[in-house]
């Protein structure tokens, strides 16, 4: 199960996992081995729980078993088989190792507590891993939001569907308010269409009344005609003695040129 490694920005996993103890007169063991480092990881189950068939007190079967079922995510069995070689692997070699895969378990279960103290434990007896120093901060983290009343990812995720329902109902006024705009639109549109129709047909009124007007005004009667007949007629003759008067006058002014 070694190592994995939590990164506090973004919470994943940095697998290079290798099985440990493995014991080479062990056939279902090397077995298990082979199929771990193919991932093939239903296959190294298999190898590793042959193993502690024949043999239950198996400290390699079982921590690789350990290892295997980390992969596969199944995190209670996983710590169950730990909880089998517990007695033994702290007095190990490998015993940081073993808090170590412990921690990593606990983190993915979000047993902030008992992460922090397997991964105290593995630091104690290895402090200049790297890895287990930052799965250690990233836990205590975790375990001081916790008690804070944050709750860790949770939190988080609780924030993220706040955010999300927040952004729904945002959307939705969004959409009322389109849906009022576009309807008050429409409104203005039909009124400002009536206010022409109604301009058009007064428009029109307007003109009808002027022609019957001016119908009105074209007609007279035969005494009207007559009347205005006869003052044409006046006028003319008037100018026409005007214009003889004015005849008579130049030539009476070249007779007196002439006499002279």
């Amino acid at each position: 199960m070694r190592k994995t490694c939590y990164i506090l920005s973004a919470v994943f996993l940095l697998l290079s996992l290798q099985p440990a103890f493995a014991q080479a007169d062990r056939r279902e063991v090397r077995e298990g081995n082979r199929k771990f480092r193919r991932q093939m990881w239903p296959e190294a189950e298999i190898g590793y729980r042959k193993a502690l068939l024949k043999d239950s007190l198996s400290m390699a079967a079982s921590y690789n078993l350990a290892s295997t079922l980390y992969r596969e995510e199944n995190m209670k069995e996983a710590e169950s088989a730990l909880e089998k070689v517990a007695e033994v692997a702290p007095a190990s070699p490998h015993a940081a190792d073993y808090y170590y895969n412990k921690g990593d378990v606990h983190i993915a279960s979000k047993d902030w507590q008992k992460a922090v103290d397997a991964l105290k434990e593995s630091l104690l007896r290895d402090p200049g891993d790297l890895n287990a120093k930052e799965n250690y901060i990233y836990a205590r983290k975790m375990l001081e939001n916790q008690q804070n009343g944050g709750g860790g990812q949770d939190q988080n995720q609780d924030q993220n569907n706040q955010n999300q329902d927040q952004n729904q109902d945002q959307n939705q006024n969004n959409q009322n308010q389109n849906n009022q705009d576009q309807k008050q639109d429409q409104n203005q549109n039909q009124n400002q269409n009536q206010n022409q129709n109604q301009d058009q047909n007064n428009q029109n009124q307007n003109q009808n009344q002027s022609g019957n007007q001016g119908q009105q005004e074209m007609k007279i009667s035969p005494q009207q005609a007559q009347q205005m007949l006869r003052a044409i007629q006046a006028k003319e003759k008037e100018t026409q003695d005007k214009v003889e008067k004015e005849k008579a006058a130049a030539l009476k002014s070249k007779q007196k040129e002439k006499n002279w």
